[in-house]
């Protein structure tokens, strides 16, 4: 597994960034092709959806997590 790196992404009209793994990021992106859905599309229901209590990368890694393991 890589290093966390910084990925760009549009919130609700506002730039934000969230630190994943390259792996994490790729899957994530492929879910997203997968259900014909724009990657920022996908990350504002995932964040409408979060506990504020958690951080917006951790919910991404989860919802990748939960993806693959309800295949």
């Amino acid at each position: 597994m890589t290093r966390p790196a910084k990925r760009s992404l549009t919130l609700r009209g506002h730039r934000t960034s969230v630190s994943l793994e390259d792996e994490f990021w790729q899957a994530f992106r492929d879910i997203a092709a997968e259900r014909g859905q724009p990657i920022n599309d996908l990350v504002a229901e995932i964040d409408e959806a979060r506990d504020l209590q958690c951080g917006l990368a951790t919910e991404i890694r989860l919802f990748v997590l939960r993806h693959f393991r309800n295949r």
